[in-house]
């Protein structure tokens, strides 16, 4: 297995515990050879991505969404994480904080597999009529999902929604989830999706409180592209894994494709960890 000469940590910058906690880890990683050790606030993207290059490893000291930022900004340089939860839920974190030695002993002495998760990649394109074509906006990368919903106002929004440049269908609905199969156990859970094996590489799509429309979720290839277009009394927004929002207009279209970058769990536990841990999570274990 791959050694580690470079680690980054990253704490939770509104948690005092997971500065003091990176600390110890640091001096740990230290003591057990680790030639470039840093640490920095996971808010600070910039500071980290200037690492990234360089970097074996990732360690992230938070919840989730911690690990979803560093997912964004790591897939691309192809950096294993090592979530620690410090977080509420905590699917995607590997560590307990009570007990985080012996599995750093583990991996430090190479008793680990890494595992690999389909991440997609939203596009907003808006028509330029001095161009006589539409233009990308922005373009960003989710672990967990993008949604494209109704904005401030509570009516419903009209979305059409293209796969491979054919019309599926137009939902009358809140909103539109495109998750990956990480992204299943989250808002697409919620919106009464299926549960997808983490490392499963699809495409979910699935409305939120549809009215009078198509009410069902689809799964589709990791190679589909999905093309969506909303209208709606005020400008809809497109959120991507919770944290990035992005507000559009009437006639952009959001193009949602299979990323070409992968995010990297390092993972002590058996491979068969995810089911165990969802009866535990969502307590529904008999």
């Amino acid at each position: 297995m791959k050694s580690f000469a470079h680690v980054g940590i990253l704490h939770h910058p509104k948690k005092p515990e997971s500065l003091a906690l990176a600390n110890a880890i640091g001096e740990y990683l230290k003591r057990a050879g680790v030639a470039e050790i840093w640490h920095e606030s996971a808010w600070e993207l910039e500071v980290t991505a200037a690492h990234l290059p360089r970097v074996d490893l990732l360690i992230t000291l938070g919840g989730d969404g911690t690990l979803l930022r560093a997912a964004r900004i790591g897939a691309p340089y192809a950096v294993p994480m090592l979530g620690v939860k410090m977080g509420r839920l905590g699917f995607l974190a590997e560590v307990q904080p009570a007990d985080w030695q012996t599995p750093l002993e583990a991996l430090m002495a190479g008793r680990y597999w890494v595992e690999e998760r389909l991440m997609v990649r939203m596009h907003v394109e808006r028509f330029d009529p001095f161009m006589g074509a539409f233009t990308t906006l922005c373009s960003y990368d989710a672990l967990n999902d993008v949604v494209l919903s109704r904005g401030n106002l509570a009516r419903v929004v009209r979305i059409s929604a293209e796969l491979d440049e054919g019309h599926l269908t137009t939902y009358t609905c809140d909103g539109l989830v495109v998750s990956t199969a990480t992204g299943s156990t989250g808002y697409a859970l919620a919106a009464g999706g299926p549960v997808m094996p983490p490392e499963l590489r699809n495409i979910l799509l699935i409305p939120i409180a549809p009215h009078l429309s198509m009410d069902r979720a689809v799964i589709l290839s990791e190679g589909t592209t999905i093309r969506l277009q909303a209208s709606s009394d005020s400008p809809p927004m497109v959120t991507v894994d919770g944290q990035v929002v992005v507000e559009v207009q009437e006639g952009d279209q959001i193009v949602v494709v299979g990323s070409p970058h992968l995010a990297r769990f390092v993972r002590m536990r058996e491979r068969s960890y995810f089911y165990q841990t969802l009866m535990d999570k969502m307590r529904w274990a008999g």
